[in-house]
C-alpha cells in the first residue's frame, strides 16, 4: 500500500471536514440529511447486514467491544463501529478484531469524495458512510454500531437493529443534549425504533419514564439490565477482574473473568447479559461458552484500548477514558481501592467540560499535573490554570503536553504511589500514541 496516498486522503478528511473531536461545535449537525444523502449516493449499505445499535453516556465503548468479542467467539462474522480511536483512524472500523484496510479507505474516499462534496459532509458522516459500505462489502454476519454523539441525530441512527442498548445516562455534551438528565434521555432514546427491543443499562428515577414512554410508543419491548442481572466482584490474584453474575438474584455463572478490570465494567457486564439473553433467541451459534470466552478474551479479540489499562508497572500507571462526572467517580472509587499512598493525577481535557465540576471531585491532598492534549478542541492550559488556582493551593503544575506532564510526574512519583493518567479520551490517546511510537 502505497503509505503516502493514505496519509493524502487521512489530511483530506482531518482538514476538509469538520471532525467534532477535534473542534466541537462547528462540527455538529442537528439533522441526519447528510446521512441519508450519503446512504443514497452509496446505495443503503446497512440494510445488507443485521446490526446492533448502542448509545449511552458512558460504557457503550466497553458494551460495544464485549459483544463483538462474544459473537466472535461464537464463530459470526462480526463487524465493530466504535469513535473515537486513540492511535489509529482504522480503529473505528473492525471486522472481527482486525482494523479496516488502508486501500479500502483510500478508494473508498477516491471513488465518493466529488459525490460526497456536493453536500459538505462532516468528518463523522463520511465516516459512518465508509463504515457501513465496508461492512456490506465484507458481507459480515452482524455489526456492533455505536453512537457518537447522542442518539436522535447521530449518523448512526438510520439502522434498524436486531436490538438497541442505552447503556446509562449522566451529564455530557449539555449543550447539545440538554442540561437536565430527562432532556438527555430523550435525545439517546431516539435510537429506540418501532417493535425493536431495547435494552437499559441502568434504571434511573430522572429517566426512567423517558425510556418507557418511548418504547411504548414504539411497542418496543423494554428490559431493564440492572433489575434482573447483578454482578458480583470476586477477590482475584490474576490481572483480570473475576466475577459471579446473578439473574435475579440466582447465580448463573461463577468465577468468571473480563480483561478489562475497572470496577464500572461490573455495570456494563450486566447490560451484556441482558443483551446476550435477549440476542441468543436469533443468533442460534451464541452459547454460554461464546458468552464466557468473550468477556474473557474481549481485549485479545477486539484490541480495545485505554479502559482502566495499565501502561506502566515501576511506577505503577494506569489509563482511562473516562470524561466526564460519572466516569471520573468511578476512577476515583477505584483508586481509593489501591491503597497507596499518594495518586499522581496527570489531567487534561476538551474545552466544552464545565471542569469546576470535575475538580470539586477531586482529592485535595493528592498530586496533579495539568496538561493539554494535541488537538484544537483542548482546554488551554492558560485558561485551565486560572480556574484550577481556586481549587488546588499546592502540589500542582501545568504542562503543554502530556508527554511533558508524565515526564515529570514519573520523577516526583514514589514506589509507594500511583500514577493515573486520563480526564479525556485526548490525554489518553497522547499517551498511547507516545507509548507506540516509542515502542516502534
Amino acid at each position: 500500500m502505497n503509505n503516502q496516498a493514505y496519509q493524502q486522503t487521512l489530511d483530506y478528511l482531518y482538514s476538509r471536514l469538520p471532525m467534532f473531536q477535534r473542534i466541537g461545535a462547528a462540527a455538529y449537525k442537528a439533522n441526519l440529511d447528510n446521512t441519508i444523502a450519503i446512504d443514497k449516493i452509496i446505495h443503503h449499505p446497512h440494510k445488507k447486514f443485521k446490526a446492533i445499535h448502542i448509545a449511552g453516556t458512558n460504557g457503550k465503548g466497553s458494551t460495544s467491544h464485549y459483544l463483538a468479542s462474544i459473537f466472535q467467539e461464537a464463530g459470526y462474522k462480526t463487524g465493530l463501529y466504535t469513535s473515537p480511536h486513540l492511535i489509529d483512524f482504522r480503529e473505528r472500523i473492525k471486522i472481527n478484531g482486525e482494523m479496516i484496510s488502508k486501500e479500502y479507505i483510500v478508494d473508498f474516499v477516491s471513488k465518493f469524495k466529488d459525490d460526497f462534496e456536493k453536500i459538505e459532509p462532516s468528518f463523522f458522516e463520511w465516516t459512518v458512510g465508509l463504515a457501513f459500505n465496508y461492512f456490506a462489502d465484507e458481507s459480515v454476519d452482524v455489526a456492533i454500531i455505536e453512537t457518537g454523539l447522542g442518539g436522535r441525530l447521530d449518523s448512526t441512527n438510520i439502522i434498524t437493529p436486531e436490538l438497541s442498548i442505552i447503556t446509562n445516562i449522566s451529564y455530557d455534551h449539555k449543550q447539545f443534549l440538554g442540561n437536565a438528565l430527562p432532556l438527555i434521555a430523550t435525545e439517546k432514546a431516539g435510537i429506540i425504533k418501532a417493535n425493536i427491543p431495547v435494552v437499559i443499562g441502568e434504571a434511573i428515577s430522572e429517566t426512567k419514564t423517558v425510556f418507557t414512554e418511548k418504547s411504548s410508543l414504539e411497542n418496543a419491548h423494554i428490559y431493564f439490565a440492572d433489575e434482573n442481572y447483578q454482578v458480583n466482584k470476586k477477590e482475584s490474584i490474576t490481572q483480570k477482574l473475576t466475577i459471579d453474575i446473578l439473574k435475579n438474584k440466582n447465580i448463573i455463572y461463577e468465577n468468571i473473568t473480563s480483561e478489562l478490570t475497572g470496577n464500572y465494567q461490573l455495570k456494563n457486564i450486566a447490560t451484556v447479559c441482558q443483551a446476550f439473553d435477549i440476542l441468543k433467541e436469533n443468533f442460534e451459534k451464541l452459547n454460554e461458552e461464546a458468552f464466557k470466552n468473550g468477556l474473557a478474551n474481549v481485549i485479545k479479540n477486539t484490541t480495545l484500548l485505554g479502559r482502566w489499562q495499565t501502561v506502566n508497572n515501576m511506577p505503577l500507571t494506569i489509563c482511562d477514558t473516562g470524561h466526564n462526572q460519572a466516569g471520573m467517580e468511578f476512577v476515583l472509587h477505584q483508586l481509593k481501592t489501591y491503597g497507596f499512598k499518594n495518586v499522581h493525577f496527570v489531567l487534561g481535557f476538551v474545552n466544552d467540560k464545565e471542569v469546576a465540576e470535575i475538580f470539586n471531585m477531586l482529592p485535595k491532598n493528592s498530586t496533579y499535573y495539568f496538561c493539554e492534549p494535541s488537538i484544537p478542541r483542548a482546554f488551554k492550559i492558560d485558561t485551565l490554570k486560572n480556574i484550577a488556582k481556586d481549587y488546588f493551593t499546592h502540589n500542582v503544575s501545568y504542562y503543554h503536553s502530556v508527554d511533558e506532564a508524565l515526564d515529570f510526574a514519573e520523577s516526583q512519583c514514589g514506589g509507594d504511589e500511583i500514577i493515573f493518567v486520563g480526564g479525556s479520551t485526548f490525554v489518553v490517546a497522547d499517551l498511547l500514541t507516545s507509548i507506540n511510537k516509542y515502542q516502534k
